[in-house]
């Protein structure tokens, strides 16, 4: 374990009981209490996740938005400051090097928040993008906590520590102000489905943040705010139907056919993967992500295969119980000609065929 990479919280994890385990070459709590205490929690009232091991670059100058505009699917031109937009890089041939976030500080200064276990090879593949644009490109993910309270009281335990009006702060926006006193980004964002905010500060204040959020959140009261593992955050972003960076989306899949066209802004001029982009569009997707929901009892995991007909037709991309919808529930590519609700579908499931049926996506959408 002495080779893994550690957040700022490592040590609040630790103490807290968290279940450590090496996720993507980083040690992390995959759970506390429970993953379905900790889930329905964060349905219900709110759950704490430490996010700090994701990667941020600041891109600053003055062609920082042409620069970013030409790596990256969605339109970053019509991004207004304060606002940030949730984004894919794709390569020439229309793959994803990695989905991430966008923030606009001003014309001059973007934020780029990228997956944990991507952020070298996304750092190289950016920086190698580089022609003669007047930009600076600056790795500051070592420099970073984030920390994310999400869930329906997210807004009020958020609000007892700053001066901000958050409720300002729309949904993919975002501020700088103080929490706790700690200089920080305030982003109303998350990955749970929920309402919620994500604070990114200095590192050296991850335990002071993370310790007063469980304090004004009433931690071990049994409405209180839960500290939440990888596992939570896991379901709760599959019952959404959120992408997962390597399951819904990855070098050998276009966002085209992982459902996310609306972030393909293919009239916005050219950048990496257009041109392939855009031919897939006009020749038609020849598989489709679907939502499923299994009728048969059992449980379809990544990467089991899908049958229909008998035929081995496509795969499970993300799949596991819903703990707040009650039901087991995934995420699959099937062949475009069967992408439709209601269709039967079979799913390997330890050598049996078992029933499942294509249903809409999300699976869960929370009441606004």
């Amino acid at each position: 374990m002495e080779d893994l990479k550690k957040t700022p919280l490592n040590r609040v994890h630790r103490e807290l009981g968290g279940r450590m385990v090496d996720f993507g070459g980083w040690d992390m709590p995959v759970q506390y209490s429970g993953v379905i205490a900790e889930h329905l929690r964060t349905r219900e009232h709110s759950g704490l996740f430490d996010v700090s091991h994701m990667g941020e670059f600041w891109v600053e100058g003055e062609d920082a938005i042409e620069f970013v505009n030409r790596l990256t699917t969605n339109d970053v031109a019509k991004l207004v400051d304060g606002q940030a937009q949730y984004s894919a890089l794709t390569r020439e041939n229309g793959t994803v090097v990695d989905d991430l976030l966008v923030y606009r500080f001003d014309q001059g200064k973007l934020l780029l928040v990228v997956n944990a276990s991507t952020t070298e090879k996304d750092w190289d593949w950016i920086t190698s993008h580089l022609k003669d644009e007047n930009i600076t490109l600056t790795n500051v993910s070592a420099d970073y906590c984030q920390i994310a309270v999400q869930g329906k009281d997210a807004l009020e335990i958020v609000r007892k520590l700053t001066e901000t009006n958050l409720d300002e702060i729309k949904y993919y926006h975002f501020t700088v102000g103080k929490v706790d006193g700690v200089d920080a980004i305030i982003s109303r964002t998350g990955y749970t489905g929920e309402d919620g905010f994500e604070v990114y500060a200095n590192k050296d204040y991850a335990e002071q943040l993370w310790n007063k959020f469980l304090e004004v959140g009433k931690f071990g009261d049994e409405n209180g705010i839960l500290p939440c593992g990888l596992a939570a955050r896991n379901t709760l972003r599959l019952e959404s139907a959120m992408s997962l960076y390597g399951h819904e989306i990855s070098d050998e899949i276009t966002p085209l056919e992982a459902n996310l066209g609306w972030i393909c802004k293919l009239n916005k001029g050219e950048f990496s993967g257009r041109e392939a982009l855009q031919k897939q569009k006009e020749s038609g997707l020849k598989r489709k992500l679907v939502g499923f929901e299994m009728k048969d009892r059992g449980i379809a995991r990544d990467d089991f295969d899908v049958y229909i007909n008998d035929k081995k037709v496509g795969f499970v991309t993300s799949g596991s119980p819903a703990p707040f919808l009650k039901k087991n529930i995934g995420l699959a590519f099937v062949p475009n000609e069967f992408a439709n609700i209601g269709q039967e579908i079979k799913i390997d499931v330890r050598g049996k065929h078992l029933a499942a049926e294509i249903v809409p996506t999300p699976f869960y959408k929370r009441e606004k």
